[in-house]
C-alpha cells in the first residue's frame, strides 16, 4: 500500500515559524510533524508519495529517499490550487489503494489501521468549533454529505482529512469545478464518490491538528505525556518543566510548558513559559505566551503575548505586540 502526504502549502496561520521552514518540518516532542506520521505509517505502507511545494528542498534534504522501511517519492505542486489539485499531481504514481493524509496534522497508527480496514473511509472526530472545519453528515457511519465551514450548525462531526482511497478518486477529481475559494476541493470529489460507493466514517482515537503555532504546544504536551523531551547534545543547567528542548541547545534559565527548537540558548536568569521558540535563538530575558521565530536575538528584554518574526534583534525593551 502507498501513502500520499500533502505537504506543499505555505501555511500563513503558523507564521512566523513557517517564514523560514515548511510547516510539516515544525517539531513537536523533538520530531517533525512529517516524521511522526511516517512513524505511524511504518510497516503499513511501503511507499510515501509526498506532494511538496513551499520550500520543497528543505523537506527533501531532511527526509531523503527513504524513511525506515518506507520509500519516499516527491512530486511538486507548482501552484497551490487546493487539496484535490494537490492529489491530482500524483495520479501517475499511485498504483492502487492508498491512504491520503495532510502533512501538517498528526495521525495515530491505531486510526490508520482502522481506516484501512475499509476500501473507502474517512477519519472523523467531534469538535467544539465545527464551523472552522469540513463538517461530515453521516448515517449509520456511512458518509452522506460534506459541508465546508458551514455558517449555521449542522453537526459537530468534522473531517480529519485522512482518507482510505484508491485510483478511482482521480476520475471524480476530473469532474469537479473550483469552489468559492477558487480552489479544487477534495471534499467535492469525495462527495461524488459517495454517491457511487460506501465511504465509512471512522471515529478518531487520537488526532492532533496543527492549525496555529500555539497548537504545537498542545500536540507536544500530548505526545510527551507531561514528561520532558531533551534533544541530542543539549546542555541543561536549570530545571526544565513539562517542555521539549531541541538538539544542541544550552539552557541556563528556566523553561516551562514550552518548545525550544534546535541550537537555541536560554541564558542564566532567563525565563521561557508557554512559548514556542524557533531555531538558533538567543534569549537573555523573559518570554511568556509568545511565538519566537528562527534566528531572533533577545537581550535584556521581556516578551509577552507576542509573535516575533525571524532575524529580529530586541534589546532593552518590554514587548507586548507582534514584531514583524
Amino acid at each position: 500500500m502507498q501513502a500520499v502526504i500533502l505537504a506543499a502549502g505555505k501555511s500563513t496561520r503558523t507564521y512566523p515559524l513557517t517564514l523560514t521552514k515548511p510547516k510539516p518540518l515544525l517539531k513537536v516532542a523533538n520530531k517533525t510533524l512529517l516524521e511522526h506520521n511516517l512513524d505511524s505509517l511504518n510497516h503499513i505502507v511501503n511507499e510515501a508519495v509526498i506532494v511538496v511545494g513551499y520550500r520543497k528542498n528543505m523537506i527533501k534534504k531532511h527526509l531523503g529517499k527513504k524513511y525506515k522501511n518506507i520509500k519516499i517519492r516527491y512530486v511538486e505542486q507548482k501552484e497551490q490550487l487546493g487539496t484535490a489539485h494537490a492529489l491530482s499531481v500524483v495520479e501517475t504514481y499511485v498504483k492502487g489503494r492508498f491512504v491520503l493524509m495532510m502533512g501538517d496534522d498528526i495521525y495515530s497508527r491505531e486510526d490508520i489501521k482502522n481506516c484501512i480496514k475499509h476500501r473507502y473511509s474517512l477519519l472523523t472526530t467531534r469538535a467544539k468549533n465545527p464551523q472552522n472545519f469540513g463538517v461530515v453528515i453521516e448515517k449509520n457511519n456511512i458518509l452522506i454529505d460534506f459541508v465546508e465551514k458551514p455558517k449555521h450548525f449542522i453537526s459537530d462531526l468534522i473531517s480529519n482529512a485522512f482518507y482510505s482511497l484508491n485510483k478511482e478518486i482521480f476520475t471524480y477529481i476530473k469532474q469537479i469545478k473550483k469552489s468559492g475559494r477558487n480552489e479544487f476541493e477534495l471534499p467535492d470529489a469525495v462527495k461524488l464518490l459517495a454517491k457511487e460507493e460506501k465511504i465509512h466514517c471512522i471515529r478518531s482515537k487520537k488526532w492532533l491538528p496543527i492549525v496555529y503555532a500555539s497548537d504545537l504546544l498542545k500536540a507536544d504536551k500530548a505526545l510527551r505525556k507531561n514528561k520532558n523531551s531533551i534533544g541530542k547534545n543539549s546542555k541543561i543547567y536549570e530545571k526544565i518543566r513539562n517542555s521539549s528542548i531541541g538538539n544542541n541547545c544550552i539552557i541556563k534559565g528556566i523553561v516551562k510548558n514550552s518548545i525550544i527548537m534546535d541550537k537555541t540558548v536560554v541564558d542564566k536568569n532567563s525565563i521561557v513559559e508557554n512559548s514556542v521558540v524557533g531555531e538558533n535563538v538567543s534569549i537573555d530575558g523573559k518570554a511568556f505566551n509568545s511565538i519566537i521565530a528562527d534566528n531572533v536575538k533577545i537581550k535584556n528584554s521581556t516578551i509577552k503575548n507576542s509573535k516575533i518574526w525571524p532575524n529580529k534583534i530586541i534589546e532593552n525593551k518590554t514587548i507586548e505586540h507582534d514584531v514583524q
